[in-house]
C-alpha cells in the first residue's frame, strides 16, 4: 500500500495536436507502491498522457516530474540516471524483431556498458524465470513466440535494470482471457514481490478491477474522476455512466467485484 510519497507528478498539463485539444488543464500525482490505472476512451490522451511521463512527448505547457526530476527539462545525465529507474511494457511487447528473446532482456543491459557478460547472462536468466519464461526458449526470435509469451519477454526487458517504477500500456490487449488472467495474476505478483509503482494505460476492465489501487478517468480534455475505484464508478459523468454502468462494465466488475452496487 502506497505511504503517500509522490513519484510523479504531472501539473496544469496541456497537450495539443495542431488545432486538437487532447489535454486541458491534468493535475495527477502517482504515489509510491501504488498501481494507477488511466482509463479513456479512444482519443482521450490516455496513452499521449503516459508517454508525457515518459519524456517522449512534449506538452504544450505545464510539466510532469519524476522521481522530482523534470523528464522535460532536466540535465541530459540527470534524466540517462532517471531511465533506469522505470520500465515501460508498450503494447504488444514491442520486442525487437531481429534480436533473440536473451539479446532484447539483454539490451537495457549492455546499454550500461558497465557489466560483464557472464552477469547479464545470469540477469536475463533470472528475469525470464521471474517471467515465467523457461530458458529453452532464450534463442528464439519475436516471430516465434505467441502473444502472451511477447508481453512476458517484454516484461521480463522492462524488469532487467530492477526499476521501481512500471509503465504499462494496454497490457492485455491481443490476448485471450486465459492468457490475459495470467499475465494480471503475474503483474500482481511481481508488484508486491518487488514493491512496484505502477502505471497502467488500459481498456480493459477486468484488468482495471484486478489490479488497480486507484483509477485515473479522462473525459473532456480533463481528468474527471481519480480514486478507488469505488470513487470513480460514483462519480456522474456521461462516459464513466458508459464505461463502468453499462451492460459491459457491470459484467467485468459483477463478476471482479461484486460486493459494488452499479447501477
Amino acid at each position: 500500500m502506497s505511504d503517500g510519497t509522490p513519484v510523479i507528478e504531472v501539473r496544469d498539463l496541456h497537450t495539443r495536436f495542431g488545432r486538437a485539444v487532447v489535454h486541458a488543464g491534468v493535475n495527477l500525482v502517482v504515489y509510491r507502491d501504488e498501481v494507477l490505472s488511466i482509463v479513456g476512451g479512444s482519443g482521450s490522451g490516455k496513452t499521449t498522457l503516459m508517454r508525457q511521463m515518459l519524456g517522449l512527448d512534449r506538452p504544450a505547457r505545464g510539466s510532469v516530474t519524476v522521481f522530482g526530476c523534470d523528464v522535460h527539462t532536466g540535465d541530459s545525465r540527470e534524466l540517462a540516471r532517471l531511465r533506469t529507474r522505470w520500465g515501460v511494457v508498450f503494447q504488444e511487447g514491442a520486442l525487437f524483431s531481429a534480436l533473440s528473446v536473451f539479446d532484447n532482456v539483454a539490451l537495457p543491459l549492455r546499454e550500461l556498458r558497465l557489466l560483464p557478460q557472464d552477469l547479464i547472462r545470469d540477469i536475463v536468466m533470472l528475469k525470464l524465470e521471474m517471467v515465467g519464461i523457461e530458458a529453452r526458449h532464450a534463442s528464439k526470435l519475436p516471430a516465434e513466440l505467441s502473444g502472451g509469451m511477447s508481453k512476458r519477454v517484454g516484461l521480463a526487458r522492462a524488469l532487467a535494470l530492477d526499476p521501481e517504477l512500471l509503465f504499462l500500456d494496454e497490457p492485455t490487449a491481443g490476448l485471450d482471457p486465459a492468457r490475459s488472467e495470467n499475465f494480471v495474476s503475474l503483474v500482481g505478483t511481481l508488484r508486491q514481490e518487488l514493491a512496484l509503482t505502477v502505471v497502467m494505460v488500459t481498456h480493459d476492465l477486468d484488468t482495471v478491477a484486478a489490479l488497480s489501487d486507484r483509477v485515473a478517468v479522462l473525459a473532456d480534455h480533463h481528468l474527471v474522476a481519480v480514486g478507488t475505484l469505488p470513487e470513480v464508478i460514483r462519480v456522474d459523468h456521461p462516459f464513466i455512466e458508459s464505461l463502468f454502468r453499462g451492460e459491459r462494465g457491470r459484467r467485468a466488475l459483477g463478476a471482479a467485484l461484486p460486493e459494488l452496487q452499479v447501477s
